[in-house]
C-alpha cells in the first residue's frame, strides 16, 4: 500500500512541478530578480538566412516582405537555399534574383541544418537573422533584434504570434501562449532554453555552424551559444506572425518532428541532462526533458490510483477526476467543436501534447532521416497574410 501511495504522490508532484510549478517559479524569479537587457542603437549589415523546401505557396510573399522590410535596404541582404525543391520554388528565386538576394538551388535534399550552413558561409552580414518561409515579420523586427544584440545578447529570439486562431487552432494557440510566457520568464532571468525558428538573430562572431542532420537548429544554436558563455534572450519588438496548424494531422506531424528532435539533441549533448554540466542544463531538464517523459508519470498516477481504490473515498474521488479529465480530452478530440469550451480545450491540448511526446520518441527510435523536410502545406487561404 505504501508503495502505491508513494508512486501516486510522486507522479502527481512531478506532473504538477513540470506544468505548473516550474513556470510559476520562473515567473516569480523574473519578478523578484530580473536581469534586464538594455538595447542600444545599432544598424549593422544584416544577412537574412532562410532554407526552403517546396515553399512556392509562401515564398513570393515572404521575399516581398523581407525586401520591403523597414531596415535600411543597403544594409540588408537575403540568402536563400532551396533544399532539393521540386515545385516552383526555384523559379520564384530566379524571378527575384538581384543584388540583394543570393540564392542557391541545391539539387538534392539534405535537410534544413545543412542548408543553413551553406547560407551562413555565403552571408556577408555582421548579424545573421534566421526565419522560415511561412511567417511575415512585424515592422521594426530586424532593427529590434540588432539593438538587443548591441545590448549584450549573443543571440536574440523573436516572438511567434498566431493569427485568426479558431476551431482546432485554438488549442495550438493556447499551448503557444503558455510556452511563450515561460520563455519570457526564462529570458528575463538569464537565458531562454530555445528560440523560435520563425525569427532569431545571432552575431556572426557568436554563430556556431549547425551540424548536418540536425532537426532543431532553433534549440541547438541557443544551447551551443549558452555553452560558450553567451546569453540568449527574447525581444518583444521582434514578432513573426503565423497561422496555427489547420488540422490535427498537420500539427501532429510538426510536433512529432520537434519532439523527436529534442531526443536527437539530448543524445548528442547528454550534458544537458546533468545539472552543472551545461549552463542551461537545469532549465533544459525542467522545461524540456520533464515534458518529454511526462507520459510516464501520467500512466503511473492512473495505475497507482486504481491500485488504491479500496483505501478510502479520496481514492475514488481522485480516480473520478482523472477519468473525467481524460473524458473531456477525448470529447474534444472526437468533436472539435467542443474545444470552444475552455476546460475541453485545455484537456484536449494536454492529452495531445503527451501523445505527441510518445509518438515523437518512437519516431526518434525508428527514423534517422527526421531532419529531412516533410511539409504539410497550409492551404493558400490559410497562409499568413502579407502586410
Amino acid at each position: 500500500m505504501m508503495f502505491w501511495e508513494g508512486l501516486l504522490a510522486g507522479c502527481l508532484l512531478l506532473l504538477a512541478w513540470t506544468f505548473v510549478g516550474y513556470p510559476l517559479a520562473m515567473q516569480l524569479r523574473a519578478r523578484l530578480w530580473p536581469r534586464p537587457v538594455r538595447p542600444q542603437p545599432w544598424l549593422p549589415r544584416v544577412s537574412v538566412c532562410m532554407a526552403v523546401h517546396n515553399g512556392e505557396a509562401h515564398l513570393e510573399t515572404k521575399l516581398r516582405d523581407l525586401l520591403g522590410h523597414d531596415y535600411p535596404a543597403d544594409r540588408l541582404e537575403l540568402v536563400v537555399v532551396s533544399d532539393g525543391s521540386c515545385d516552383g520554388t526555384n523559379a520564384i528565386l530566379r524571378a527575384f534574383a538581384g543584388p540583394r538576394l543570393r540564392a542557391v538551388e541545391a539539387p538534392l535534399r539534405r535537410g534544413k541544418s545543412a542548408c543553413l550552413a551553406d547560407a551562413i558561409a555565403l552571408a556577408e552580414g555582421e548579424v545573421l537573422v534566421f526565419t522560415d518561409v511561412r511567417q511575415r515579420l512585424a515592422p521594426g523586427s530586424i532593427r529590434s533584434l540588432c539593438e538587443a544584440l548591441a545590448g549584450g545578447l549573443a543571440a536574440a529570439g523573436g516572438l511567434l504570434r498566431l493569427e485568426d486562431a479558431h476551431g482546432y487552432a485554438l488549442a495550438v494557440d493556447a499551448y503557444w501562449r503558455y510556452e511563450t510566457a515561460l520563455r519570457r520568464a526564462e529570458a528575463a532571468t538569464g537565458s531562454v532554453v530555445g528560440v523560435s525558428g520563425a525569427l532569431y538573430a545571432v552575431r556572426r562572431g557568436d554563430m556556431p555552424i549547425p551540424p548536418p542532420g540536425l532537426v532543431l537548429d532553433d534549440l541547438w544554436v541557443p544551447l551551443e551559444i549558452a555553452r560558450r558563455g553567451g546569453r540568449v534572450g527574447l525581444v518583444e519588438g521582434a514578432v513573426a506572425y503565423d497561422r496555427a496548424s489547420p488540422s490535427a494531422a498537420v500539427e501532429s506531424a510538426r510536433k512529432r518532428r520537434t519532439l523527436a528532435g529534442n531526443w536527437q539533441l539530448l543524445t548528442a549533448r547528454p550534458s544537458l541532462a546533468w545539472p552543472g554540466a551545461h549552463p542551461l542544463a537545469l532549465r533544459f531538464l525542467q522545461h524540456k526533458l520533464l515534458r518529454l517523459v511526462a507520459p510516464l508519470p501520467l500512466a503511473g498516477a492512473l495505475v497507482a490510483n486504481l491500485a488504491l481504490l479500496g483505501s478510502g473515498p479520496w481514492a475514488g474521488g481522485l480516480l473520478a477526476a482523472q477519468l473525467g479529465a481524460y473524458a473531456l480530452a477525448l470529447a474534444g478530440l472526437g468533436w472539435p467543436g467542443l474545444r470552444a469550451l475552455l476546460p475541453v480545450r485545455l484537456a484536449s491540448s494536454f492529452l495531445e501534447m503527451n501523445a505527441y511526446a510518445v509518438l515523437g520518441f518512437l519516431d526518434f527510435l525508428r527514423r534517422r532521416d527526421a531532419h529531412l523536410w516533410r511539409t504539410a502545406p497550409v492551404p493558400l487561404d490559410k497562409a499568413p497574410r502579407s502586410p
